[in-house]
């Protein structure tokens, strides 16, 4: 851990979003009292949750709603390209975790979520439309955005928690954020999957098996929206009294 009055050269903390970076210091024990701890789980649930619904059924959602003739040519998406497309999909979900939190270092992660959230609810509400006009660049350009959020989610979770709470302990409270990740981990494909097929026993097929599917994603994303507005700073009654050290963290 560097010293506590370290910056890199040149750092000017900016002054837009630094009311959210505390001068505590909130151990795990303490953390999962607060309010903010539990709206930063519903945040990290809602954002997994979608983006691993995506993602665990992109090979057939892509196969079924592009199938033969859709597009007009008489053919329909392989199976080879609907690997292709997961593997296009993951390499989003890889620079969006280096793009994303990135970006949310200049304009603080509440902004950053609130984009997520926002841009989401937008994109998932617009596939089931693109589907069913037959746009696949679209559809494959609007799917790879939303994973790159998805995997931006991840990597600026940590750094708001040691914003809310300090770095004393931010680890063991990741552990803990973490727990959201399982719990969207069983959740996303339950959802898509009960929900696709429950729309299949109807005799819907293509776009109109999913869209149940990508509706009930964006509601969620409304969710995680409120609870990421809702975050404010942790009250001091939270904070650890007297000073910490890096290795009082580490236990």
């Amino acid at each position: 851990m560097p010293a506590d009055d370290w910056q890199p050269a040149g750092y000017v903390p900016s002054k837009e979003h630094s009311a959210l970076i505390t001068s505590g210091n909130v151990s795990a024990d303490n953390a999962i009292k607060t309010p903010q701890f539990w709206l930063l789980w519903t945040v990290l649930l809602c954002n997994v949750t979608a983006g691993i619904g995506v993602l665990e059924t992109a090979s057939p959602l892509i196969q079924e709603t592009f199938s033969d003739g859709v597009l007009g040519t008489g053919k329909g998406v392989t199976a080879a390209a609907a690997a292709g497309f997961v593997g296009l999909l993951s390499l989003f979900n890889l620079l969006g975790r280096f793009f994303w939190s990135s970006a949310s270092d200049k304009l603080g992660r509440k902004v950053t979520y609130a984009i997520y959230f926002g841009l989401g609810i937008l994109l998932y509400a617009l596939i089931p439309t693109l589907g069913h006009g037959a746009q696949l660049t679209l559809f494959v350009v609007v799917a790879c955005v939303i994973l790159s959020m998805y995997g931006g989610g991840f990597a600026t979770i940590p750094a708001y928690l040691s914003d809310l709470f300090g770095k004393y302990q931010v680890g063991a409270i990741h552990g803990r954020l973490l727990t959201a990740w399982s719990t969207a981990g069983v959740l996303g494909p339950f959802i898509v999957n009960a929900l696709s097929e429950s729309r299949k026993h109807e005799g819907l097929k293509g776009a109109d098996a999913y869209q149940t599917v990508f509706y009930t994603m964006a509601a969620l994303l409304v969710v995680g929206l409120a609870a990421n507005l809702a975050v404010r700073p942790v009250r001091e009654e939270f904070y650890e009294k007297g000073p910490v050290t890096a290795e009082a963290g580490g236990h």
